[in-house]
């Protein structure tokens, strides 16, 4: 019987905050409990405040829907950090994104980072019977923390997004970790989410 390998976990950081966030506090929790869960788990971060994709324009979509042998220098360049973000992800057996909810939606930074990773051919494919995603057998725990909006209810409009995206992709094992309404009660949600992730984690 050989030993289950380490997981590679990827970690997204979509809080535009540096100091003072409760969804880069709480991801750091996951982290460390899954750790404690996984000894030797490698462990990529991706900071989307420190770098923030670029946003798909003329040029990106010209050479996204160029055949890659065709495609020229100036197109390569265009999809180089797509595709490195896209490599990243694929490397990935679990993903952990700590997610602000902003204006009842995903930061600016974070949309950037789905558009860049949402390729046909790449992470998904379109068949006679529809889209079918191909980043299957992955997990993904999404810690969502907003100040006043109730997470998953009608006017989150970025929890449901990013199970939807996540599933388009392939990757339906979603785990959320609710801190919404930290307004209201920061101390109590506060403890329920690190209660959430220690199950979770486990």
């Amino acid at each position: 019987m050989t030993d289950t390998p380490a997981p590679h976990i990827l970690r997204i950081d979509a809080s535009m905050r540096r100091t003072g966030s409760h969804s880069r506090r709480l991801t750091d929790r996951v982290i460390e409990r899954l750790r404690e869960h996984h000894p030797g788990a490698q462990v990529t971060v991706r900071d989307l405040a420190e770098e923030t994709p670029s946003f798909v324009d003329e040029t990106w979509i010209g050479a996204n829907f160029t055949d890659p042998s065709e495609r020229s220098e100036d197109q390569r360049n265009a999809l180089a950090r797509s595709d490195a973000l896209v490599a990243e992800l694929k490397s990935a057996d679990m993903i952990v994104i700590g997610m602000p909810i902003y204006n009842f939606s995903v930061p600016a930074a974070l949309k950037a980072w789905v558009d860049m990773i949402a390729r046909a051919r790449e992470t998904f494919v379109y068949t006679e019977t529809g889209p079918k995603g191909l980043l299957d057998g992955k997990r993904v725990i999404l810690v969502a923390a907003s100040g006043g909006t109730e997470v998953g209810s009608a006017i989150d409009f970025a929890t449901g997004y990013m199970k939807h995206v996540l599933g388009f992709v392939g990757i339906t094992d979603v785990d959320v970790v609710d801190a919404g309404q930290l307004m209201f009660g920061e101390a109590e949600r506060v403890d329920a989410a690190q209660g959430q992730i220690d199950s979770l984690a486990a």
